[in-house]
């Protein structure tokens, strides 16, 4: 049977958490240097997760095939990691999938919402696997409550593409890793609900004659290994995955999108959506993408990240001009054995 802490996160000991991030936080003057921009409502986000909390499927095909496919990449690693911590997100399919991946032996849960935190804790007794000792934190990704070099595991599942901070996080992540620790990470990218987009657009230059942002930004495949890269890790890896998901109406996307806890949390958002607005941008999207069955799809572009704390053992890239032998003398020898 498995071990089970709660701690939340309040008083002076966030307090404390604020004071320490700013030593390592991106905004400082060390030659590390990020927006400080606010594009989120991370007051908002809680809520919608709070939220999401009581209407969340028990089973959500999508969220458990990136579940899956991120936990995979533990099965490729020759090392265990004994102490990981999971960040935002789909915790409640990571925990649910762990299944022995990684070798986990004290996992520690994290998420900004009390309540997602709370159905963690409650569906634990359901979990039927090997023995962890799981602890329960309420904290904020952006202000990350963990010691430096304590984590052997940082894995976070659909959840860092909300911060205001991307590079920020990732740097504390890295941070609290030990040397040789992995950094894993899935966040959506920018083609997600790509035919969303499109029909919000089209309804709203049709009934209000102009623009307005209706879905979050999301980082671009092109920036991820720039993300890794900035943040500090080594052997930085990146890939894609596009999932098509259908559903019988609008609606019912939109259904799915609040269960999830993904709805648009813009600071400079429209909080007013005129009926009308609404029904045309159902209509829209259902004369445009619509299949013969009637059901409309959903793309939704999953970005998998991988890095690593630095550390001895890991291969290294030769320097500059270390080179002996020339791609002009290769080119040649392949040259010559193609022409004889």
């Amino acid at each position: 049977e498995s071990k089970v802490k709660m701690r939340v996160l309040t008083g002076p000991l966030y307090r404390r958490v604020l004071q320490w991030r700013t030593s390592f936080c991106t905004d400082n003057s060390d030659g590390l240097q990020s927006s400080k921009v606010k594009i989120f409502d991370r007051h908002l986000k809680r809520k919608q997760r709070d939220r999401a909390a009581w209407l969340m499927c028990p089973k959500d095909s999508f969220v458990d095939a990136v579940a899956e496919n991120l936990l995979d990449r533990l099965d490729d690693c020759k090392k265990t990691f004994p102490t990981a911590l999971c960040l935002g997100g789909s915790l409640e399919a990571i925990r649910r999938l762990l299944r022995g991946h990684g070798a986990i032996q004290k996992l520690i849960m994290m998420d900004a919402s009390y309540d997602m935190i709370k159905l963690c804790k409650d569906s634990e007794k359901d979990v039927c696997n090997e023995n962890i000792e799981t602890s329960f934190v309420v904290g904020d990704e952006e202000f990350l409550p963990v010691k430096e070099s304590s984590l052997d595991l940082v894995i976070s599942c659909l959840g860092l593409h909300w911060t205001n901070d991307l590079p920020g996080a990732m740097i504390q992540c890295r941070l609290a890793l030990k040397p040789d620790g992995l950094f894993l990470a899935a966040i959506l990218g920018g083609e997600t609900l790509k035919e969303l987009r499109i029909a919000c657009t089209v309804a709203h230059m049709e009934r209000e004659g102009g623009i307005s942002p209706r879905l979050s930004p999301l980082a671009q495949v092109r920036d991820a290994g720039n993300l890794l890269t900035r943040a500090g890790f080594a052997l930085p890896g990146v890939d894609v995955d596009e999932y098509t998901v259908r559903y019988r109406s609008a609606l019912e996307l939109i259904e799915h999108l609040r269960a999830m806890g993904e709805t648009n949390a813009l600071l400079q958002r429209n909080n007013i959506l005129k009926r009308e607005t609404a029904l045309a941008t159902a209509s829209v999207y259902e004369s445009m993408f619509a299949a013969e069955d009637g059901t409309i799809p959903a793309t939704f572009q999953v970005i998998y990240m991988t890095g690593w704390k630095e550390h001895s053992s890991q291969q290294k890239a030769k320097s500059r001009g270390s080179a002996t032998v020339s791609f002009k003398d290769i080119q040649k020898q392949f040259s010559g054995g193609s022409s004889s």
